[in-house]
């Protein structure tokens, strides 16, 4: 270990990070993530360590690294996202980064690029210390976790497995063992259009809606928020947009309502959904009028079956036990065992690929996707040897 940590230094982090902040990868850049795959895939090349880069789609490419082990251990996936949001409203050049009062800013800084370099960093010292592991350590850095997660869905449908992963968003390096599963929904409320003078000759689609919610409000969520988990907390549901009608003198022959729904580890999606659409037929065999039909949201639909799931790792697990170990070492302060309050790639590692997995990774989840994106500078050097001591021990 004493010569790992002569390898991890922050200057070799920063330098790495701004490499990879220096390099686009939001919607509408083309091949997107790509130039960071290959950029990654050259640095790991360069060490010696075997990496791929994969296409998926639309000419973007994931990148898969690996040190294979001796044999007899467990294997470990250390995995981030490589996509960024838009530079929105930064107002200096959002691809160079900076320092100032401790923190490094830029677009990609904490979402996820920082955590990729401390991943890359880590694997990087264990293989110039000459420690064999005896499971494989893979790095996967993949696309669009911010839309469709058509990255990690890719490498689950390969095949790929581990005993084990890491998921670095940003958790200021608290081991969250579990969050909730996310998905939105839209339901179309339909009417009949009259001039509001004959008001009674029409079906207002405005009002069905109300009524739905009237029953969500008093039936449903209720139901709802009783549902609590002991680290990741109740599911919930929030009402995101409602649009109907045209103009005060029509009644509105349409409606729509929008939503966000999370779920905690154990509740069933299926059963969730029948939750809504039971109270869509409900009100259609009370009222013969009232027409109502939901759908997930395209931007939020996943194809192959794939949903957006909860995680959840038994916080007994080896890999937890080791992690709690290590940062307490490394930090000097008594590790945190939390939940993740966003969604991540971690649920489908968990729920399709049945990998035991972990959120763990430097800076603050506050400033995502944000004009002031920062990262912890004092963060990236223990994120590095949490990563690689948690492989070492994880994998031997």
């Amino acid at each position: 270990m004493s010569k790992i940590k002569q390898d991890i230094t922050e200057e070799k982090l920063i330098r790495l990070l701004e490499k990879l902040v220096s390099m686009p990868s939001y919607p509408g850049v083309e091949t997107q993530e790509t130039e960071v795959a290959r950029y990654i895939h050259e640095v790991f090349s360069e060490s010696g360590i075997c990496s791929e880069v994969i296409p998926v789609i639309d000419g973007r490419a994931n990148v898969l690294a690996s040190l294979k082990g001796t044999g007899g251990g467990r294997s470990l996936l250390l995995t981030g996202h490589m996509d960024t949001v838009p530079p929105y409203d930064m107002k200096e050049d959002p691809f160079e980064m900076k320092e100032k009062n401790g923190k490094l800013y830029g677009r990609g800084v904490v979402d996820m690029k920082g955590a990729l370099a401390c991943m890359m960093m880590a694997m990087i010292a264990i293989k110039n210390s000459g420690i064999q592991l005896k499971g494989d350590l893979f790095f996967a850095g993949v696309i669009d976790e911010e839309d469709k997660s058509e990255g990690t869905r890719a490498l689950l449908k390969s095949g790929f497995h581990a005993d084990g992963a890491i998921v670095g968003e940003p958790s200021s390096l608290e081991i969250c063992v579990g969050h909730r599963g996310l998905e939105w929904f839209e339901f179309e409320f339909t009417g009949k259009a009259v001039h509001g003078g004959k008001q009674k000759e029409g079906i207002n689609a405005i009002e069905k809606a109300m009524k739905y919610m009237h029953r969500l409000e008093t039936e449903l969520i209720p139901q709802i928020e009783k549902r609590v988990h002991p680290i990741v907390g109740s599911s919930s549901m929030n009402y995101g947009l409602i649009r109907g009608g045209t103009q005060p003198s029509t009644v509105a022959g349409d409606c729509i309502l929008q939503i966000d729904r999370r779920w905690i580890p154990g509740e069933d999606y299926g059963n969730l959904v029948e939750e809504y659409q039971s109270l869509l037929d409900a009100l259609h065999h009370e009222d013969p009028d009232f027409q109502g039909k939901m759908k997930v949201m395209d931007v939020s639909l996943m194809e192959d079956g794939f949903i957006h799931e909860a995680m959840e790792i038994d916080p007994g697990h080896p890999l937890v036990a080791i992690l709690e170990e290590v940062i307490s070492e490394v930090t000097e302060k008594a590790s945190v065992l939390t939940s993740f309050p966003a969604w991540t790639d971690g649920g489908l590692l968990s729920s399709y690929g049945k990998i035991p997995t972990v959120v763990l990774g430097p800076g603050n989840l506050e400033s995502a996707h944000s004009a002031e994106e920062s990262i912890e500078l004092s963060h990236l050097v223990p994120a590095a040897l949490i990563y690689a001591e948690a492989a070492i021990r994880f994998c031997s």
